[in-house]
């Protein structure tokens, strides 16, 4: 496991004391602007709550160093842990909040209007087991958590990146998988989705790629436009997973969604009373 300091190199680009900082590949970036009178309202009498402050490194959607957060002391409670990487506008995080009062769900998203809309959802539903984070989730991960600190971390319909001279800037990686089985628990899910074939064929690659992930779904639902056609791979439809925007403009431009599934392994040592 990397210590601390390597993980935050990592985070912030490798950058050693005195040196320029040059950021990384980047898989998204902030995108923001002045916010409609209606959401900064709501951001101004809501995100105390719902947004977390951080302070930040050398890019604004980075954390510094310090940065350390514990979801106990986040949310006020012991509970399960869901993380959501780009939350978008919060169809989905603030309806599974809804639905499971009693988890906990944490936001990574860089996108403010964004995040102003998933806060202006959570207090629409009255939800209050919400936290979100703006940052990249791939600079952060690395720094801000301890390591078994989740029960599942979600990645639904990041950005494609559909050029392929692009699809290096793609979030699932063989690079970033190790980062989110580090935050997972032992027998804990990675769950994704994407309407973009090429990319499904890419998440199920590095799910199979990764020695601390399983896909229980290896070999299922075959995809004949698989380069690989009787491979397979793919999971069942997550049945938490609601039809958000995203989905729905990728139905009525023809695609369809691929879900896909990663079990985190039992960690090197752990007793059968830990399993």
């Amino acid at each position: 496991m990397k210590g601390v300091s390597e993980r935050a190199s990592l985070r912030s680009g490798g950058a050693k004391a005195g040196e320029v900082f040059l950021a990384r590949t980047k898989s998204f970036t902030r995108r923001s602007r002045e916010l409609p009178a209606n959401l900064q309202r709501t951001w101004d009498e809501h995100a105390s709550h719902y947004v977390i402050e951080v302070e930040r490194g050398l890019g604004y959607t980075t954390v510094a160093d310090s940065v350390h957060f514990d979801p106990e002391k986040l949310f006020g409670r012991r509970s399960p842990l869901t993380i959501e990487i780009g939350s978008g506008t919060g169809e989905q995080i603030v309806e599974a909040a809804r639905t499971h009062p009693d988890r906990d769900y944490l936001a990574f998203e860089v996108w403010v209007p964004g995040i102003a809309k998933l806060i202006s959802k959570a207090v629409g539903a009255g939800v209050e087991n919400i936290r979100v984070v703006e940052a990249d989730a791939q600079l952060a991960l690395p720094i801000v958590f301890d390591e078994a600190i989740a029960q599942e971390v979600w990645t639904f319909f990041p950005d494609p990146w559909r050029k392929a001279r692009h699809h290096k800037r793609r979030l699932v990686s063989a690079d970033f998988a190790p980062e989110v089985a580090r935050v997972l628990e032992d027998g804990g899910l990675w769950r994704l989705a994407t309407d973009w074939d090429d990319y499904a064929w890419q998440m199920r690659d590095v799910i199979e790629g990764c020695e601390l992930f399983e896909n229980p779904y290896e070999g299922e639902r075959p995809d004949p436009n698989d380069p690989e056609p009787l491979r397979g791979g793919f999971a069942p439809r997550f049945s938490g997973r609601v039809e958000t925007h995203f989905e729905t403009r990728g139905i009525d431009a023809g695609r369809r969604a691929h879900d896909l599934v990663a079990v985190r392994l039992p960690r090197e040592g752990a007793s059968s009373e830990d399993e």
